[in-house]
């Protein structure tokens, strides 16, 4: 195990009804002024909004709103929740939503107290102050919720890019799983995907004897075979619903992560099929982690091996263990299938003409240099490579 640090000091606050404390926890941790940042849709129509803004007026909280996040959350945005912050002091941001509205609200966050653009952070400079933030969760999926990460596309070139920074994270985090029971199906699907490959970017390490966050990854792995189809197959599941929240938290806020290598091949590849397609993450995601594992699996056979068998049930073979890996590998593909993800390229509605830019964009686009993988290094022949496995 390698040395690390860890402080992740979010405040949750999870079950039901936690919603209508936004303002209170606002309060405790000293927003006087509040920008509501969420996308729209099911957020204003299930009346979650009214909810929350009734607890900021409650706590005689000042607030502006800032609609339209959407999946795959874009620069345009966030450039304007910048400008109203700076022109309106606000001293707070709650994002009400899934991944997208947090992301987004982070970026916002960044982008209100620097001088800069806010795109710096993207492209390698480090993130040292944001305004605090909040979040009222309405899906289990990226757990942005818990972490200092944020991901973005930049509408000048369309690159999806990462950044991650302790400032970032949020000073409290409202779950209440029932916000997440009117999710349509393939919603909850692709959520769970999402934590999965969380997981599993974070499995796939070069560390040795990482035993106690190979178990903890193994458990929550098991516990979204076990709980997601129950919340697929009845939406009203609560408890299932209130499984999956916290795995998804769980998943991201890197405490499955430390003091250990890890991968994000999975996401990086992910990443330029979601900003030019515009399909969902974890959609994207259930095609390309089978393809990824494949092309890498000999890397180290006894890993996937490993986790096929603890995880998957699967049979050691001893004396070809390559069988037993790709066995587990073939698990996972089948159980995302049997969820609703899609299983190929075609159904992603990608095409396969766009493969040579999509891996070119991967590994050279903008701060790129030439190579990705923390588990595997890849160049822009295996990316492409990854993509075709897909077809």
């Amino acid at each position: 195990m390698e040395n690390f640090t860890f402080y992740a000091p979010t405040y949750f606050a999870f079950g039901k009804d936690t919603e209508n404390e936004a303002g209170k926890y606002i309060k405790k941790f000293g927003g006087t002024k509040v920008l509501i940042h969420f996308g729209g849709g099911s957020v204003v129509a299930s009346g979650l909004l009214d909810r929350v803004k009734a607890s900021l007026d409650k706590e005689n909280i000042a607030y502006i709103e800032l609609g339209g996040a959407k999946p795959n959350p874009r620069s345009g945005l966030v450039y304007k929740g910048i400008e109203i912050c700076k022109k309106e002091t606000i001293d707070f941001i709650l994002a009400v939503g899934g991944g997208s509205a947090i992301d987004s609200a982070k970026a916002i966050a960044a982008g209100a107290v620097y001088e800069g653009d806010f795109w710096d952070y993207y492209q390698g400079k480090e993130v040292k102050e944001a305004l605090p933030l909040g979040t009222v969760l309405t899906i289990s999926a990226a757990g942005s919720e818990g972490s200092g990460d944020s991901v973005i596309t930049h509408e000048n070139g369309m690159y999806k890019r990462a950044t991650s920074g302790e400032a970032l994270r949020p000073k409290f985090s409202i779950l209440n799983p029932a916000l997440t029971q009117t999710l349509p199906s393939y919603q909850t699907a692709c959520g769970i995907t999402d934590i999965m490959a969380h997981l599993y970017e974070r499995y796939l390490t070069n560390t040795q004897d990482v035993e106690v966050t190979d178990r903890m990854i193994e458990a929550l792995l098991l516990t979204m075979i076990t709980e997601g189809p129950k919340a697929i197959a009845d939406p009203n599941n609560y408890e299932a619903r209130a499984n999956i929240m916290w795995a998804g938290m769980m998943a991201h806020n890197n405490s499955c992560g430390v003091g250990r290598s890890q991968d994000w091949t999975s996401h990086a590849i992910e990443h330029e099929l979601s900003a030019l397609y515009d399909c969902a993450h974890g959609a994207g995601l259930a095609v390309v982690m089978p393809a990824v594992m494949t092309y890498n699996m000999h890397h180290n056979i006894m890993r996937f091996a490993q986790v096929a068998c603890r995880v998957w049930g699967c049979q050691m073979d001893f004396n070809h263990p390559e069988i037993t890996a790709k066995a587990g590998i073939e698990a996972l593909r089948q159980f995302l299938i049997s969820i609703g993800m899609p299983k190929n390229f075609e159904e992603l509605g990608a095409r396969e003409e766009d493969i040579e830019k999509l891996a070119y964009i991967a590994c050279y686009g903008d701060v790129n240099n030439g190579t990705l993988g923390g588990f595997v290094t890849l160049k822009q022949e295996d990316v492409e490579k990854i993509y075709r496995l897909m077809l």
